[in-house]
């Protein structure tokens, strides 16, 4: 069974986590299945940005990200040759190192306020 290794993120996963994931389950609900509250804003339709995670090992493990995904992606916060919306990259199975980055594109928009 692949291992979905997450880096330390400040609010959702302070001491990093390391999961046991499960072949063709996406990355999103990996996380959420084991606790871990990443932002989904589009309920995991491939509609938003809000699941940007950096995939820093095993990326190559993944399927290749679709013409919308890679669209959407374009729209990211600290978007990484390496990014993949989490609701649309499903676990192989390599392990997987990921990094949730530290802003979603909403956090940003309603900071300012």
């Amino acid at each position: 069974m692949p291992q979905l290794i997450v880096l330390p993120h400040v609010e959702l996963c302070p001491e990093g986590a390391v999961i046991e994931a499960r072949s063709g389950e996406t990355i999103c609900d990996t996380l959420l299945t084991n606790g871990i509250e990443i932002e989904h804003a589009c309920e995991k339709s491939c509609a938003c940005t809000t699941c940007h995670v950096i995939v820093r090992e095993g990326f190559d493990s993944l399927e290749p990200s679709e013409e919308k995904e890679d669209d959407l992606l374009d729209k990211a916060w600290g978007l990484e040759p390496n990014s993949r919306l989490s609701c649309q990259a499903k676990v192989a199975d390599a392990d997987l190192v990921v990094e949730i980055p530290k802003y979603t594109i909403n956090m940003v928009k309603e900071g300012g306020h």
